[in-house]
């Protein structure tokens, strides 16, 4: 799991790599599409990201043949269970990141997604008995220290961010135990959430309060809900075959980095506080990089 396959050319790698970087940038930049959309209530918004998330990640399906696999899963009542859960998770993840933008809080978006890794840390400790190294360590204290400062000196507790990276956490370590494919997975996720978001919409509608139909560029903009959540999952799911983990591991830092950057172009207010808060965490995330490329298998080099 840690290496490339050994059938994967340079070419592949290449391929991989530029997936991957496509993702993580189209993942940065999700802000502006939240800011262009902010004449929207956050709930509208996610409720329209499922449901035009599901026609296009079908599309993909058909595109892709994997009809076979898609069946398989369905029929998987296990699996099915699992992936309700992570389409829980991921709806809080998606909704609570929309209210963020939306209301001048990317920074802890951003912050959010900077934490995450380690969150992953902290997960396997507390529910899979697993031993954190030396550095390790120091890098969840330092994050600790980090959000801390943010709470005592910025007046300010990041539930935004301490919610968005434990939910993202959250969905990662179910879909880890869910065997299925990026977007069969999330096809399942979306359908089951999608009677639900649909009614929300309709409910919208007979209250006269749907955004939706409204005027061609919101109506255009909240249909690309669909293309922009699953193509970048899509092209995750491509570098994620072709590259080394090493390699991915290093990449995720671009999305949080993007949304850092929108942050301060729309202006959001950057505190002592929160340079001090993000200082420790990217020294944090250098340490547990480190430590996580130190510890790779030699083979993978």
């Amino acid at each position: 799991m840690n290496s490339i396959p050994p059938h994967t050319t340079s070419e592949d790698a290449k391929l991989g790599l530029m997936a991957g970087i496509m993702a993580y940038t189209f993942w940065g930049a999700f802000p502006i599409y939240f800011k262009i959309t902010e004449v929207v209530s956050p709930l509208e918004i996610l409720a329209h990201r499922i449901v035009w998330s599901l026609p296009f990640a079908l599309i993909i399906i058909v595109i892709r043949r994997q009809w076979p696999e898609l069946k398989r899963a369905l029929r998987l009542p296990k699996l099915v269970g699992l992936l309700a859960l992570a389409a829980i998770a991921l709806s809080v993840n998606w909704g609570v990141y929309i209210w963020a933008v939306q209301n001048e809080q990317i920074f802890q978006g951003s912050l959010g997604y900077f934490i995450n890794p380690l969150m992953y840390v902290l997960v396997g400790v507390l529910f899979f008995g697993e031993k954190l190294t030396k550095l390790q360590f120091v890098s969840v204290i330092l994050a600790l220290i980090g959000v801390s400062i943010l709470t005592l000196y910025g007046g300010v507790f990041p539930y935004i961010s301490l919610i968005l990276a434990t939910s993202f956490a959250t969905y990662g370590v179910i879909r880890k135990q869910a065997v299925v494919g990026a977007i069969p997975g999330l096809v399942i996720e979306t359908g089951l959430l999608f009677i639900p978001a649909a009614a929300f919409l309709f409910w919208l509608h007979i209250q006269g309060t749907l955004s939706f139909g409204t005027s061609p560029s919101i109506t255009g903009l909240l249909l690309l809900a669909g293309p922009v959540t699953v193509l970048p999952l899509w092209a995750f799911a491509i570098a994620a075959r072709k590259l080394k983990l090493s390699t991915l591991g290093m990449l995720q830092y671009i999305g949080p980095t993007g949304q850092f950057i929108c942050a301060l172009y729309y202006g959001e207010a950057f505190t002592t506080a929160h340079a001090w808060c993000f200082g420790f965490i990217w020294v944090g995330i250098l340490i547990y990089s480190f430590d996580a490329y130190r510890g790779r298998p030699k083979h993978i080099n």
